[in-house]
């Protein structure tokens, strides 16, 4: 079985022969592999067979990308969308965002123009020359978009953007809508130009530590239109989405569901992003991918993550709707061979 025919079986709620995998190393974290074992010039994506590849549009500003500092800890960036962002070299971390260009609504306005959607977005040889690998492999082939709350964060910052939400609703919709529209005109153009796509993988970060980021009502009123606006556009080329949401974002999975979503992920354990609980409550209507707890790779003593992936794959499996992945992102201290006991546990259990 393909892992094509292995995911389109997951999203529909049905067994497969064994459950489909994914998932995503920190940069720092692969570099630590490379020296425990992985081969040189091997990708862990490779290695370990992962299931799924993507390709995206560019949806940026396009403004000139620059290197600001660079130092042998860290580089700072000016990135395509304006802001500049902080990156460590050596450690495993998010950016830190420390400035934008974004920070009116007149600066929005000023500078919309920017976004304009143009055939030029689409990289169609580089697709084109993904698609034919994917055919090669059987992997699930899905186009990436991000947008929402996520994608205009990194415009605007997300205090700016959150103050805004309850101080200026216009200019947010705006935003969102904005990009949310070049969202299915990406997908509508790559569909039109005779790529055959497996599905979607939006990103739109939610959540935090302890709820979501806005309320329910919040949801509502600025994401709900534009997630169901995006699922409706894949739905009609017979087309289903993937969520990145990270954080506690529980509250917001009946919006989600009624928006027409049909998988969610990554399920962050930390968060109290509880899959076996999830499966009971929602696992009729929808699918999920993730939910393993990280934290636990790294023990040295291996029983607790074999007891949280035998328990939890266990549960999440039956009838189909799951996809192993972490519970975010495999962090640099994973080592090689604890990694390579945790994909081996996976296929142990993830047998049907």
């Amino acid at each position: 079985m393909t892992s094509k025919e292995r995911i389109a079986l997951a999203l529909d709620h049905q067994e497969a022969d064994r459950i489909a995998l994914h998932d995503s190393p920190w940069g720092t974290t692969i570099e630590r592999w490379h020296k425990e074992g992985l081969p040189e010039g091997v990708d862990p994506a490779a290695f370990f067979h992962y299931e799924m590849v993507g390709v995206g549009a560019d949806l940026s500003f396009r403004f000139l990308q620059e290197t600001v500092e660079e130092t042998e800890d860290y580089v700072i960036v000016r990135d395509a969308n304006g802001a500049l962002y902080k990156n460590w070299k050596h450690m495993t971390s998010t950016p830190e965002r420390i400035d934008f260009t974004i920070t009116t609504r007149e600066l929005w306005e000023e500078h919309k123009p920017r976004l304009e959607w143009s055939a030029d977005r689409l990289d169609l040889q580089s697709i084109r020359e993904t698609e034919a690998r994917c055919r090669e492999t059987g992997q699930w082939f899905y186009l990436s978009s991000i947008f929402g709350y996520d994608g205009i964060q990194a415009l605007v910052g997300s205090e700016r953007l959150l103050t805004a939400m309850a101080t200026d609703p216009d200019w947010v919709q705006d935003m969102f809508d904005t990009r949310a529209e070049h969202c299915c005109i990406a997908l509508e153009e790559t569909l039109a130009a005779g790529v055959q796509l497996d599905g979607v993988f939006a990103y739109d970060d939610m959540g935090y530590r302890n709820a979501s980021l806005f309320s329910p009502a919040m949801f509502r009123r600025f994401e709900f239109p534009n997630h169901k606006r995006l699922y409706d556009c894949a739905k009609a080329h017979g087309l289903k989405c993937i969520l990145h949401s990270c954080g506690c974002v529980k509250e917001l999975i009946p919006g989600l569901i009624e928006a027409g979503l049909a998988c969610l992920q990554p399920l962050e354990v930390k968060a109290g992003m509880d899959l076996i609980e999830l499966k009971k409550q929602y696992g009729n209507v929808l699918a999920f991918m993730g939910g393993i707890d990280v934290r636990k790779m790294a023990l040295p003593d291996p029983s607790p993550i074999e007891e949280e992936i035998r328990t939890k794959i266990g549960a999440a499996k039956v009838g189909g709707g799951y996809i192993y992945h972490s519970d975010h992102s495999v962090p640099d201290n994973v080592s090689f061979a604890q990694y390579q006991h945790v994909m081996e546990l996976v296929h142990k259990y993830g047998q049907y």
